[in-house]
């Protein structure tokens, strides 16, 4: 890519408050930052992002707040037009809007960011265009892709995408690593409510803590409902900053991952959570979904549980130097190929692969 400058519309990079949009945002952009990159990101002004911003001023990139298409669109035509590649990321507001407005305009890559890869599928399988026409997919350069493995086999044959690319989460290894804190939980999960994960929570979780009353139990993420009957010594916390995950997960004895159903259908879907607890060096427990022992190899870096059963006996197992062996592996294989910064390498060498515009 010749160019250094990018541009990026994307859901939300000042506000990690339910959604897991704002972290991968930061580690990559932090990588490419590392990398000698110039990102501009765009975010639309929302409400709740707005009330809940825990990174109103990155220091890594510029980032600007827009509240109409047209006004940005307009204000930024010179830089859009000269950047190396203009990136729209799933679920950003009226984002199929903006995709038609930048497609009509001279840019010399336009690419789109699917953080939500399997999600989107089958909602345009349902003839759901939320976030994305299904007329829209052949357009881009590259269709930059959070689910790898056999998902970017069905954006090529059944979308059209002309260039899939897997674009993995990453993890910022300089915020994330072991801590010399005190162990508070021998479980827990830290993710926001989705109706298709909190099957999976109630059976690696919630029925675990019920069996095992002695251990300690915690679950942190915003928007879950009232009516969940929590155990006693299940603990609540509502919403956890980034800057606190690296105590949290490094205060656990397991960490939980639990993947939703439409990424634990289509698999090679590894969730940012993953990598962050990996690179913290805490032991993981997660449910079962195909490429997730080819990233981490089962027994040997991750503890797969298909029922409560699997839980229950991880946590009375003894064998503490397993455990660790089991979380030094992990931590190994996310620093090695899953850093901010080697992602970045990764979308910069997707990127390569497309001639600028002639005469850009």
């Amino acid at each position: 890519m010749a160019r250094d400058d990018l541009i990026i519309f994307g859901l939300s990079l000042s506000s990690s408050w339910g959604n897991g949009h704002a972290t991968t945002y930061r580690a990559l952009l932090r990588g490419l930052h590392a990398e000698g990159r110039r990102v501009l990101f765009l975010e639309r002004r929302q409400p709740w992002y707005q009330a809940h911003q825990d990174l109103p001023d990155p220091d890594f990139c510029t980032l600007e707040f827009y509240d109409d298409i047209a006004e940005v669109t307009a204000r930024h035509a010179g830089r859009l037009t000269r950047a190396g590649a203009v990136i729209v990321g799933s679920y950003t507001p009226e984002g199929q809007r903006l995709i038609d407005v930048l497609h009509q305009m001279p840019l010399q890559r336009l690419c789109f960011y699917d953080i939500d890869t399997p999600v989107t599928l089958d909602m345009l399988a349902r003839a759901e265009e939320q976030h994305l026409a299904r007329r829209q997919v052949p357009i881009f350069d590259s269709y930059l892709s959070f689910s790898g493995g056999r998902v970017l086999d069905r954006l090529r044959q059944d979308w059209g995408a002309r260039d899939p690319v897997a674009l993995y989460c990453a993890v910022d290894e300089t915020a994330y690593r072991p801590m010399d804190v005190p162990r508070r939980w021998d479980l827990g999960y830290l993710g926001t409510y989705s109706p298709d994960r909190q099957p999976g929570l109630e059976a690696l979780l919630i029925e675990p803590a019920r069996r095992l009353p002695d251990m300690r139990f915690v679950v942190a993420g915003s928007l879950f409902p009232d009516e969940i009957a929590w155990p006693d010594n299940v603990e609540r916390i509502e919403h956890l900053p980034p800057a606190d995950h690296a105590a949290f997960y490094n205060a656990q004895r397991f960490t939980l991952n639990i993947t939703r159903e439409a990424m634990r259908a289509l698999g090679w879907s590894p969730s940012v959570r993953l990598f962050e607890a990996a690179a913290c060096g805490t032991p993981i427990i997660s449910d079962r979904w195909p490429g997730l022992t080819e990233l981490l190899p089962e027994t040997k870096a991750v503890t797969l549980a298909d029922t409560t059963e699997d839980v229950v006996a991880a946590l009375r197992s003894t064998d503490d130097a397993a455990r660790q062996d089991m979380a030094a592996r992990a931590r190994a294989i996310i620093l090695a190929d899953h850093t901010g910064r080697a992602r970045a390498r990764d979308l910069i060498r997707a990127l390569n692969r497309h001639p600028l515009t002639a005469g850009a």
